[in-house]
């Protein structure tokens, strides 16, 4: 793949926010998620107008132990379709996409656990409730209760 100037690899590692720059995250901060997979970086190319094949049993020549995985595309169509002239800018792109997604379904997620049960579910309405424990020591198996 190195030496083929028509295809470009982004290796998930790249967009990981959990790693610095100098352990291999290539976009911004605000470019990236935590633990991306390869099927949200599939996904967000393919939003994006980029066709791509994955390859998810590679690891990275720096990250071995780590079976990341990775996403083979073309340069030409990447480019044309964000409207870059980089790699850089191409992987900002779907960056920003990936991140807009994830913070769309926190979003979704919050509003459905900070309503909570309907009134009249009396079912889910008895699942919140907890119970005090009794006592304060625990009974011992040998010897004193």
């Amino acid at each position: 793949m190195a030496g083929d100037p028509s295809k470009m690899t982004l290796w998930t590692g790249y967009f990981d926010s959990k790693l610095t720059r100098s352990s291999g995250r290539r976009v911004a901060k605000d470019a990236s998620i935590p633990q991306p997979s390869l099927d949200a970086l599939a996904w967000a190319a393919k939003k994006s107008g980029i066709r791509n094949k994955k390859h998810p049993e590679a690891s990275h020549p720096s990250r071995p132990h780590a079976a990341e995985g990775r996403l083979v595309i073309s340069a030409s169509d990447a480019m044309e379709a964000t409207g870059s002239e980089s790699k850089e800018g191409v992987m900002r792109h779907i960056g920003l996409k990936m991140r807009s997604e994830m913070m769309d379904s926190r979003q979704e997620g919050r509003k459905d656990a900070s309503s909570g049960p309907a009134k009249g579910d009396r079912r889910k309405r008895a699942q919140r409730k907890s119970f005090k424990q009794k006592g304060g020591q625990r009974k011992k198996k040998f010897g004193r209760k």
